[in-house]
């Protein structure tokens, strides 16, 4: 854990939170400053700054539990994001979408496609998979 990351600070109760899940690898709990009525977060308690940074064992029970709390507050609408790098509005190193005004605005500004461009992208990340 990092010390000035407010997220480790929060997993070892330096910071109150309002837990909604814990285990070994994961904690869950309400945002303090939510976009929207139960807004939560579920942050692997390993420190790492981006996606790619958490092993793969600290991230299995991630989506599992995102599940639960969606059936838990009965959300019928909301998002789940992982925001990495401050260009993807990453704003710590770490949502219910109840109606139009709460919650994340979000804009899907979309591109024409390259088929050539594309297909190379295709060939060059399926290799690496």
């Amino acid at each position: 854990m990092a010390a000035a990351c407010i997220f480790c600070r929060i997993i070892k109760g330096e910071i109150p939170s309002f837990k909604l899940f814990e285990n070994e690898r994961l904690l869950a709990f309400l945002d303090i400053q939510p976009l929207s009525l139960g807004h939560a977060l579920v942050v692997p308690k390993h420190h790492g700054p981006k996606l790619t940074d958490i092993p793969d064992e600290s991230l299995t029970e991630i989506l599992p539990v995102v599940k639960k709390l969606a059936l838990a507050m009965n959300a019928e609408n909301y998002n789940v994001l992982q925001n990495n790098g401050r260009l993807a509005h990453q704003e710590v190193d770490h949502i219910p979408k109840p109606n139009q005004t709460e919650g994340l605005g979000i804009q899907w500004p979309a591109q024409s496609t390259d088929m050539d461009k594309l297909k190379a992208l295709f060939n060059e990340v399926k290799a690496k998979m």
